[in-house]
Formats: structure tokens, sequence, C-alpha cells
């Protein structure tokens, strides 16, 4: 498998994880909460929004289109953060993140 398929089957993970936990929502959420400047959006998108409608697209069109993936990228820092203690999806959720993460690691 290469490093985008790699990626992919990650992201696909994570999709399938959100559903599993009824975290996936049917609706995106209005146009201008994209607008933010904030980092994950994290002052119009609550943290599982920006991982269905922002991370989880964006790097599908970087694979579906061929180009080069991010280095030194991770989310799951910012996750432990946001997500609180007692939500009963945060485990699996962070686990799949640091998997996801260690795909844009410097030994990646």
């Amino acid at each position: 498998m290469t490093h985008h398929d790699h990626v992919r089957a990650q992201l696909h993970a994570i999709e399938a994880l959100l559903r599993d936990h009824q975290l996936w929502q049917e609706t995106a959420p209005q146009p201008d909460a994209f607008e933010s400047t904030q980092p994950f959006c994290m002052d119009t998108l609550e943290p599982f929004e920006w991982l269905q409608w922002v991370l989880i697209p964006r790097m599908h069109a970087l694979i579906e289109g061929g180009h080069p993936l991010p280095q030194n990228f991770a989310v799951a820092p910012y996750y432990e953060m946001a997500l609180d203690a007692a939500h009963p999806s945060r485990e699996e959720v962070l686990a799949a993140l640091l998997a996801l993460d260690t795909l844009f690691g410097d030994e990646a």
C-alpha cells in the first residue's frame, strides 16, 4: 500500500468510528462556519464537525488529486484538549486520530 492508501484507509476508519458512535451529521453547518480564522474552526465548529466537514474532505481531495500530503501534521493533541474527559467515544477517537498522526510524523 502507498502512503496515500494508508492515509485514505485511516480516514475511512475515522469516518466509520464517527458513524458508529452517531457523531456523523447529515447536514453541513452554515457556510459562514467555515470562514473562521481560528485553528480547527474552534470558534464556529464543534470538534467532530471539523473532522467531518473540513479534515476528512480536504485530505481526500489531496489524495484524489495526487497532491503531496502534509508533513509533521498532528490533530490528536487538539482533540486531547477539546474532548471532554467523560465523552463516551473519547478514547476510541483519540486512538484513531493518533493512528492518523503517525502517518504524518518524521518517520512516515
